[in-house]
């Protein structure tokens, strides 16, 4: 009867104990589970973050980089308006600078007309030979103007009144005027103070000093360079006392009866804008 007894709750004993040893089995089994679901879950997470991460970041740089292109085609766009607006600029000031240069010349001229003492025509010349074949230059005054053939044509530079050339050719609006260095100019002149008069005459360019032929030999020892030569108005074409130039070397040959001198323009021909045409016939009438 013990022995049952014994027998019966070595049997219970080892039920409990399997079924303790059980419910902590199932308990690790449960928490390990637990853990490894949760450990799968962190890394879904993770790696769905770094890959959210990198299409945000790959998204980012494209659309970073769009703008950033955008932009620079706006500033280029920026850039080049102001170089035009700059441009626009410069090109009113140079403009205003010209148009005040323009003035100051007129102004210039405008108060040499009021103290032209005879008639005369202001002229601007509206056209040069290209090819300097011919020296000759136009003027923008013609026949209903009032000119003529053969009228003196002075000029205002730098503070001096000078002559310029004659007129040799006319049209109704426009007229053609022979410069003094033409080879075909002949003036009759003499010198400012020694009175010693001769002919002043060109050589067809202007980069040449005017030649004074004829000048008697006594004028040797009273002309210096530097001395000038006026219009002797001798002739009828050119008034009296217009200046022509300076004296610039003395061309003198003991056998001869006359010598020479070379002669610097006062007007310089290649900077020459403005003339004044002289109505002779209208000076001798007075």
């Amino acid at each position: 009867m013990r022995r049952d007894r014994k027998q019966k709750k070595l049997k219970n004993f080892d039920a409990y104990v399997f079924i303790a040893l059980s419910l902590i089995s199932f308990s690790l089994l449960l928490f390990s589970t637990r853990s490894f679901i949760l450990e799968i879950k962190d890394t879904g997470l993770s790696v769905f973050s770094g890959v959210r991460g990198g299409v945000h970041a790959i998204s980012s740089f494209f659309s970073g980089t769009i703008l950033s292109i955008q932009e620079l085609a706006s500033l280029r766009r920026e850039y080049m308006e102001l170089q035009d607006r700059i441009a626009r600029y410069e090109q009113l000031e140079r403009t205003a600078v010209e148009i005040r240069q323009e003035n100051h010349r007129l102004r210039e001229q405008l108060g040499f007309s009021q103290n032209i003492t005879f008639k005369h025509i202001p002229a601007e010349i509206s056209g040069r030979d290209p090819d300097n074949l011919f020296s000759a230059f136009v003027i923008n005054k013609g026949k209903v103007h009032g000119i003529a053939n053969d009228m003196p044509v002075i000029a205002y530079q730098n503070g001096m009144q000078a002559l310029a050339g004659k007129v040799i050719n006319t049209a109704p609006l426009e007229s053609l005027v022979m410069p003094l260095y033409d080879g075909r100019s002949f003036v009759a002149s003499r010198l400012a103070q020694s009175r010693y008069e001769g002919i002043v005459e060109g050589q067809g360019n202007r980069n040449s000093p005017l030649l004074m032929r004829g000048v008697n030999k006594r004028a040797r020892d009273e002309v210096t360079s530097g001395d000038i030569i006026v219009t002797s108005g001798l002739g009828g074409v050119y008034p009296a006392n217009v200046v022509i130039g300076r004296v610039t070397n003395v061309l003198f040959q003991e056998f001869e009866t006359s010598f020479e001198l070379e002669v610097e323009c006062i007007i310089d021909f290649s900077r020459l804008e403005y003339v004044f045409v002289i109505d002779v016939t209208e000076m001798n009438n007075d």
